[in-house]
């Protein structure tokens, strides 16, 4: 149907909108009935594909070096020029599908899915969708320019954080003020910043004629199977389960440390004396000791991180000017994911790559289905993807270590996963808030006072005293705040989910992983709660469910240490 399409995306990096608009166009025009679906439907899909690509490259420049003006002037053109007009048009096509009655097979969800969207769509809300990106990456270049001296040179503030891991009390200390100063220098512009984002995402809910943000989000992200009840129904199984055990592990290392209070530099030092777990010297060690650990979880997962390694798919060191956390995302049309990390050489970097591989190996599940939106997977179980495969890889690390440090390794993480979920409440918790109460919100100070009350409810058992201000701060580190308002709870029901797939594994680790990858497989081709049926689980907010995974997780815990 398209004439001269590129068969690679990197093709038409450069392209400007009336490169792109003919494939529109001559979509537009098709004729489209039972007998042109599949045609058309396939070629939409290539251009969906094509555009999410073009996107997705130039994103990715921008954060392996945000000093670059020209990758930052090439990506904020493409949300200028091309973005806006590409909404406008895939919203026609929708339309023309929707108005058509027709579904291509295996297309029910999408179709759901798209009813949804065009009710959401504005025209007027197209520019400032954009505007709401270039805000997103001017918080990334303010956190991605932040370095301080250390030890008598420049770094950047991941290389801090091995440091809150050394038995050196005084030195962690240090280390904390340090990196929390260097976001306190900076906390102006960044709470200036929030108010610009407030008042940008009030404008495009009013244009969409919804009472509040929060509301235009839940429809934006597709959150068809849940509710902001359900989440704060969530927060309060947290509290009842997981605070009393959280609390209790803190106050095991108090006692373990020989503290009179556990103060914020006493929470990553590792308890039993040793030296912190250093797994690699490089990230080819990195590399090849995790391809090692997929053979052995399931050897085709194995061979797409070899593919991977050799395509030059990963960027994993932190350096100056790299822009902060890491993230995987997918070249949809040549059929690759991407893994972008910042790894210190600490075992924190070990988790995020096997984390971060599991939504690789999620991208490889997906990219054989033919429709694109076929491929846009909710977050809730892209995060089980990320997160199970932390738990299905763990049984092997012994590639990075001996097997007490793997139990270190091990009960680091799990002790990681459950205080997590606290953590998890306070975040999500906290943009509940902010969006119920906006007018309050947009002043950042009273963000802090929100954060602070939050933060005592569910984080009990640190000292803060005289840091307060430090503590109330603190989402202002919080990216998913900032960037991606409410992409935060997925992570914490997704944990829930992984935990249930690792109680699976524990009884069958094949027949587990086995439907760990089947309901990778079905994309968005199926409701949440039928996807996690799929991978043998269920999507849970209640007590009991949560109280069963904090139970695993303890008992584990204490196995392990009995190794270590």
């Amino acid at each position: 149907m398209f004439k001269d399409f590129p068969a690679d995306a990197r093709a038409a990096l450069t392209w400007d909108w009336h490169q792109f608009q003919p494939y529109f166009d001559a979509l537009r025009e098709h004729d489209l009935s039972a007998a042109t679906l599949q045609e058309w439907m396939h070629a939409w899909d290539r251009l969906q594909r094509l555009l999410h690509e073009v996107r997705e490259r130039l994103y990715v420049a921008t954060t392996l070096n945000t000093a670059d003006e020209a990758a930052e002037k090439a990506f904020a053109a493409f949300y200028e020029n091309i973005f806006p007009h590409s909404q406008v048009e895939n919203q026609k096509l929708k339309q023309m599908l929707l108005a058509s009655g027709l579904e291509p097979p295996g297309f029910a969800v999408q179709m759901r899915n798209l009813r949804a969207e065009a009710a959401l769509y504005r025209d007027q809300n197209v520019p400032l969708l954009a505007d709401e990106q270039k805000l997103s990456n001017e918080y990334d270049k303010i956190v991605g320019a932040m370095a301080v001296t250390w030890d008598g040179r420049e770094v950047p503030l991941p290389r801090l954080l091995p440091v809150l891991e050394e038995q050196d009390r005084a030195r962690r200390e240090l280390a904390w003020r340090t990196y929390t100063g260097r976001y306190m220098q900076d906390a102006a512009r960044l709470k200036d910043l929030w108010t610009r984002f407030m008042d940008l995402r009030a404008r495009i809910a009013a244009n969409a004629g919804l009472p509040s943000f929060r509301e235009y989000r839940w429809q934006q992200m597709l959150r068809l199977d849940y509710t902001p009840e359900d989440c704060k129904r969530f927060h309060a199984a947290i509290e009842q389960v997981v605070v009393p055990a959280a609390r209790a592990l803190r106050e095991k290392r108090r006692q373990k440390l020989g503290l009179e209070t556990l103060r914020p530099w006493d929470t990553e030092v590792d308890l039993t004396g040793l030296p912190p777990l250093r797994p690699y010297q490089t990230a080819d060690e990195l590399n090849a000791k995790a391809a090692a650990i997929f053979h052995k979880v399931d050897s085709e997962l194995g061979a797409q991180f070899d593919c991977m390694r050799a395509e030059d798919l990963l960027d994993l060191e932190s350096r100056v000017g790299k822009a902060p956390g890491g993230y995987c995302t997918d070249f949809p049309l040549a059929g690759q994911p991407f893994i972008f990390m910042n790894a210190v050489g600490q075992h924190g970097d070990v988790q995020t790559l096997l984390h971060e591989a599991g939504h690789a190996f999620h991208a490889y599940a997906v990219y054989q289905l033919p429709y694109y939106p076929q491929l846009q997977i909710s977050m809730e179980i892209a995060e089980v993807a990320s997160m199970s495969m932390e738990l299905l890889a763990a049984p092997y690390l012994a590639e990075f270590y001996t097997e007490a440090e793997a139990a270190r390794a091990r009960v680091q993480h799990l002790e990681d996963s459950l205080l997590f979920w606290p953590y998890m409440a306070v975040v999500d918790a906290f943009q509940h808030w902010v969006y119920e109460n906006a007018s309050l919100a947009r002043d950042a100070d009273r963000c802090d006072e929100a954060w602070n009350e939050l933060w005592d409810r569910f984080v009990p058992g640190i000292d803060y005293s005289g840091l307060e201000k430090e503590k109330a701060a603190r989402w202002l580190r919080q990216l998913h705040i900032h960037q991606v308002p409410f992409y935060y709870v997925d992570y914490g029901l997704a944990q829930l989910g992984a935990a249930q797939v690792w109680a699976n594994a524990i009884e069958n680790q094949a027949g587990a992983t086995r439907q760990y990858r089947q309901a990778l497989a079905l994309g968005a081709t199926r409701t949440l709660p039928e996807l996690y049926a799929a991978a043998g689980i269920k999507l849970a907010f209640d007590a009991d469910t949560l109280g069963r995974a904090t139970d695993l997780i303890m008992s584990t815990i204490e196995k392990l240490e009995a190794v270590g």
